[in-house]
Parts: C-alpha cells; structure tokens; sequence
C-alpha cells in the first residue's frame, strides 16, 4: 500500500485530499460522505489533520486507521510537535505501526495561544524535525536515545511541509533543505493559487534535493490547493495568512462577483480554482487538495 504511493509520488500522478476529524468522538460521518461521494475512486490516498490551529478535534491516528480500513488505501496522519514530548511522539508511532498507520506528516503546529481550550500550554520540545529524527531512528530499529526496539518497526514514510511564498524565495529552499536533510521523503506546500508560483517552489525544491544529495534522497514537492469560492475566504487568506499569496486578480475577479450575488461569486471562484488545478496537474502532477470537508467541491474539481 505505502510502497505503492511512494512510487506514485516519485514517477506518476499523485493526488491526497485532506480530511479535518471533528470536535466529535464520532469520525465515520465523514467517512461515509467520502464513500457517497466516490472519493475514495478518484484519489491515490488522503491525509489526516492533527488539532488545526490548535482546536480539539478527533485523533489523526485513530482517523487514519479507520479510512485506511474502509477504503483501503493509504493514509498520511499527521501529528503535531506542539502537543507531544520526545515520550509521547514516539509511543504513538510504536501503536500506530502495529495497525500500520505508517506514513506521517511531521508538523511543528500551530502556537496554543490561539487554542478553544482555556490555558493550554505548548510542549514543543523542537520543531518537525524531531519527530523526522525519530522516524529515522525508528526505521534502523532503535528508538531516539539510541536503544533498540524489541521489535523493528514496519517502514515508516514521513513527510513535511512547507509555505508556498516568502518574499525572498531562498528562505523556502533553506527550509526545503533543513527537512530534506532529515529524512522528508515528500515535502507538501501551503496552497498554491498561480502556475508561476508552483514552477518557482519546484525550483526551490530541485536546488535544495541538490544541496542535500550528498546525503539524502531526493524528495519530492507535492503542491497544496485549496480552493477558493469566497471573497471573504480570499481577503483572509491573503491578510492574515503567513506563507500564503492570493494574487490580486482572484480577489478582483472576486470582488466583481461578489456584488452580482452568492451564485456568481462561488461560479467564478470555482472556475478560478478548477483551471488552477487542471494547470498544475499538467505541469506538476503531484497534489495535496485541502477543502476544509467541503467534499462535494473537492468532487468537483476532480472529475
């Protein structure tokens, strides 16, 4: 399962779609929608979300495990160094591998402050890169203080993340390096929403898999949509947003729909978001879709 999107990341088409679990016990809702919809069918693999913006949510793990079991196909969970330890990261990677939740997103995550939960306090003990460290540590069988496992785990295949714009672009490929380094088999961007912007970070990537031969194999850029059917959702995105660049003309094309009504404003959204994805797949066939469970748009832009 995972060797196989591995090989399609390096040398096909590659297309994961996010799911975000609720603030729910319950996950198998979303679930079931992605098999209404026939999502499963048009996708190679999803991700799961670990507390975004530091909002409780259901388990990423147990999420993973639960799509993996329905549709059988694999799954990335991601997992937040915000709320773990050096103790807790790595007995979530022991449990997850025996139920072969074995591919994970390392995120550094999203400051607490911002959290729904009343005076909740960050561990962040490092950045992503710990838990890569450990990844690596775990796949030649010893865990991060050096000690063997009784066991050696089944391969584990991490991935990062990256923005998709800074205003000098040679800060994205020092930290394209920085993860690359250690042990990203696969670097996922903050949405795109211009074809200039996706040629530049794979730029940025090829010269960073460069810097880091020597030492690491290449990893591959996987560039992020997120479609945009909102002003308003533009206009966030493009203030409040670090690591994000809505060009001028989507919030103009926006803005003039906008006042025709809601149905023009999302037509026009939508057919923005859908040639930016049908470009990028001619260009760069290697993409994260992220809808924020908007399901039905997600569809959409796939068929």
């Amino acid at each position: 399962m995972f060797n196989e999107l591995i090989n399609k990341l390096k040398n096909d088409t590659y297309i994961t779609l996010e799911t975000t679990p609720g603030h729910s016990p319950v996950f198998s809702p979303i679930i079931d929608t992605i098999a209404e919809l026939g999502l499963d069918k048009l996708v190679d693999g999803f991700t799961t979300t670990d507390n975004p913006l530091a909002k409780l949510k259901y388990n990423s793990l147990f999420a993973a495990k639960m799509l993996q079991e329905r549709f059988h196909k694999p799954v990335i969970a991601t997992m937040s160094m915000r709320d773990r330890n050096k103790i807790a990261l790595q007995s979530d990677l022991l449990g997850a591998n025996e139920i072969d939740i074995r591919a994970i997103l390392a995120l550094t995550g999203d400051p607490a402050s911002i959290s729904d939960q009343p005076h909740t306090k960050a561990v962040f003990e490092a950045d992503s890169t710990l838990l890569l460290d450990i990844v690596s540590c775990f796949n030649s069988g010893i865990d991060y203080a050096g000690k063997p496992l009784t066991h050696k785990p089944k391969e584990i295949y991490p991935f990062a993340v990256v923005n998709s714009y800074a205003k000098n672009p040679k800060t994205l490929q020092k930290k394209m390096q920085k993860k690359i380094k250690h042990g990203a088999l696969g670097i996922i961007t903050q949405p795109v929403y211009d074809l200039q912007n996706a040629k530049l970070l794979l730029e940025l990537k090829e010269a960073a898999n460069k810097e880091c031969c020597n030492e690491r194999k290449d990893a591959e850029l996987i560039l992020g949509i997120f479609p945009i059917t909102k002003l308003r959702t533009a206009q966030f995105l493009s203030a409040h947003v670090p690591g994000i660049n809505v060009p001028d003309e989507w919030i103009e094309a926006l803005k003039i729909a906008n006042e025709q009504g809601p149905e023009e404003e999302y037509r026009v959204g939508f057919e923005l978001s859908k040639n930016l994805f049908l470009e990028i797949k001619a260009f760069h066939p290697k993409i994260h879709l992220m809808t924020a469970n908007q399901f039905q748009i997600a569809r959409d832009i796939l068929l």
